[in-house]
């Protein structure tokens, strides 16, 4: 029997309160040796909505499994069709002054990496260095046959001269770059092929029930091992892929510590959560650290 992935999970009631109490965070970071761990919630204030929290997608829109989309041309017609419009949009997206805090602690020596469960690729936009992209990016694209990778933005001039004329209008973009359409927007969109072998052609992300590569989850556990402290940022750490990074910290006695305005699933394993907006917090520790942001010198 097919299995759904995790999409939702659910607070239990003796969670350890949200703080708001930026201080443990700039302390972790001026002792340096800081793994970031980055979800959803860091792109928000560059216009990408967030999975879980206040308006987050899931309430409106259920991701594409990685199952559905190898197992019906029906749902990868629909995928590309709403991924195409989506893609106008979400490449638009600038880094927020929560990316730009992170580049610039990573330029003075603070981080020994930075692990994102991002695919909008705003990490690398703002400057910072040897980002992991746990779940892959949404600017490539790679054939499920022959293995090419090839760039998206060479997909989307294929997909705009198959499909002239096509821009309905979205209801919402949501984090994986997904646009909300109707079936009826969707019509009889035309899908391309792989320009090398002609097989399916799939972005290059990890969906919902899909594995991440053993040799990323690896790269990212060796990360984890050598941090002296591992800080989350905008993550619910529902699922598992993400979360496992926050367990094996937290079992070898490696402070872990979260910015997140909602409880997440890794709050008892944390030393604080910081439940305030993390453009405010990161810039906040910036100042407290005298570490200056976009140019901007710090108090």
């Amino acid at each position: 029997m097919r299995m759904r992935p995790t999409l939702s999970w659910t607070p239990e009631e003796d969670l350890p309160p949200g703080s708001t109490d930026p201080g443990p965070v700039a302390a972790a970071l001026g002792t340096g040796g800081v793994v970031v761990l980055s979800g959803a919630g860091l792109s928000t204030e560059s216009g990408i909505p967030d999975y879980r929290g206040e308006g987050g997608s899931l309430s409106r829109h259920t991701p594409m499994t990685y199952q559905d989309f190898t197992g019906s041309e029906r749902a990868r017609r629909r995928y590309w069709a709403r991924s195409h419009l989506g893609w106008r949009t979400f490449r638009r997206a600038l880094p927020n002054a929560g990316h730009r805090a992170v580049a610039a602690f990573g330029r003075h020596g603070l981080l020994s990496g930075v692990i994102t469960q991002n695919v909008d690729g705003l990490h690398q936009a703002s400057g910072s260095e040897g980002v992991v992209e746990l779940h892959g990016g949404l600017d490539r694209v790679v054939c499920l046959s022959c293995g090419a990778r090839s760039p998206r933005r060479a997909l989307a001039r294929r997909l705009e001269e198959a499909n002239p004329g096509f821009a309905p209008v979205a209801a919402g973009i949501n984090p994986d770059g997904d646009a909300d359409l109707t079936d009826e927007q969707v019509g009889d969109f035309r899908v391309v092929p792989c320009a090398v072998c002609g097989g399916v052609l799939k972005p290059d992300v990890v969906f919902f029930g899909e594995n991440v590569p053993p040799q990323r989850v690896e790269h990212c556990r060796a990360l984890v091992r050598e941090a002296a402290s591992l800080l989350v940022l905008g993550s619910s750490l529902t699922v598992m892929s993400g979360l496992r990074f926050v367990r094996q910290a937290a079992q070898a006695g490696t402070p872990v510590l979260i910015v997140n305005r909602d409880p997440t699933r890794g709050d008892r394993h944390a030393v604080t959560r910081v439940a305030l907006p993390l453009g405010t917090v990161l810039t906040t520790v910036a100042d407290r650290l005298g570490i200056p942001v976009d140019g901007r010198t710090a108090a």
